[in-house]
Parts: C-alpha cells; structure tokens; sequence
C-alpha cells in the first residue's frame, strides 16, 4: 500500500483498547451503595484525580500510549462520580438482622448441604471474587426480604435451586462522613 493512504499515526504501535465499563444497571434504574462502598469509591476517585492522573498527564504529551491511559482515567473518573452523584447510600438496618435487606452478608445452604456466603451491594460494588452480588442479580433478587430460616427458590439457566437462608449479618457502620451528600 502506498504511504499516501496512511497516517502517520497509523505507524505507532497500538496500544491497549480504552476500557469500555458499561452500566450495569437498565436506564432510568438508581443504583444503590453501601455506606463503605461509597467510601471506597470516593477514595479511588482521590486517588485517580491526586495521583494517577497528574502522573499520567505528565507523559501524555510525549507518548501516544500515555494519552490514550488519559483518556481512559477521564472516562473512568467521570463514571465514579456519576456513580457516586446518583446512587443512594443505604444504612445497614438496626439489629435483630432477622430479614435479607441491600448491603446484608448472607450465609445460604443448598439442597446438597453445602453452605455459601453472598453480600448484597450495588452494582458498582459488585465483586464476583469475593461474592459481592449485585442487588440487580439473580441470586439477590431471591435473597431480598427472605427471613432467617427461610426456604428462597434460586432460578438459573440450569433449572432451579433451593436456598436456605442460615444466617444475615450487616458490615459495622463506620463513623465518618461521606462526601457529596
């Protein structure tokens, strides 16, 4: 091909893809956080604004790699505080922890004897790893006001599953303020 159909730009080596984070939640729905998600959201927003990207704007100039990271902390930083402007943080309810509500720590059975643990967070809270589920998600949807001792039914692509609820427990409230609010 003849260079006079290129761009220059076209010569660098290409750089990793921009993230494309979609919105898990349909539109027009609000999301929901926990008091201590809200506070790790808004310190990973300080982080990125104080240090990623000052560091990063330093290079971007020079490198096309790094500005690409810029744009990519930009959209990333502007998706924070959406999240953190619309959502509506949720206070874990007073004890007795007697029914499933957002931000509970539930401790399930299924019919095979074999227990597990779910945390009912907001979809930008959600963490598979460590069992934090969505409050949009399946499982959620069949935990939400279920009561200790209760028999919940789980629908999944594979048939359905019986749950039952074994314990419900709440992260401690921490004292400080939350920014925005």
């Amino acid at each position: 091909m003849s260079k006079a159909f290129t761009r220059e730009s076209d010569d660098l080596p290409e750089g990793p893809p921009l993230p494309r984070r979609s919105r898990s939640l349909p539109p027009g729905v609000r999301d929901y956080l926990t008091s201590d998600g809200a506070r790790r959201l808004q310190a990973e927003l300080k982080r990125l604004l104080e240090v990623e990207r000052p560091k990063t704007a330093r290079s971007a100039s020079a490198d096309a790699g790094q500005r690409r990271r810029l744009q990519a902390l930009d959209h990333e930083l502007q998706q924070l505080r959406q999240t953190l402007q619309s959502a509506e943080v949720v206070a874990a309810p007073p004890p007795p922890w007697e029914q499933v509500r957002f931000g509970a720590t539930v401790t399930v059975k299924d019919r095979r004897g074999e227990e597990a643990c779910y945390r009912i967070v907001g979809a930008a809270e959600a963490d598979a790893d460590r069992n934090w589920v969505s409050w949009l998600s399946p499982i959620a949807k069949a935990l939400l006001n279920a009561r200790l001792g209760q028999h919940v039914r789980l629908k999944l692509p594979s048939g359905e599953e019986q749950l039952e609820v074994l314990a419900i427990s709440y992260e401690p409230a921490r004292e400080g303020k939350i920014e925005g609010r």
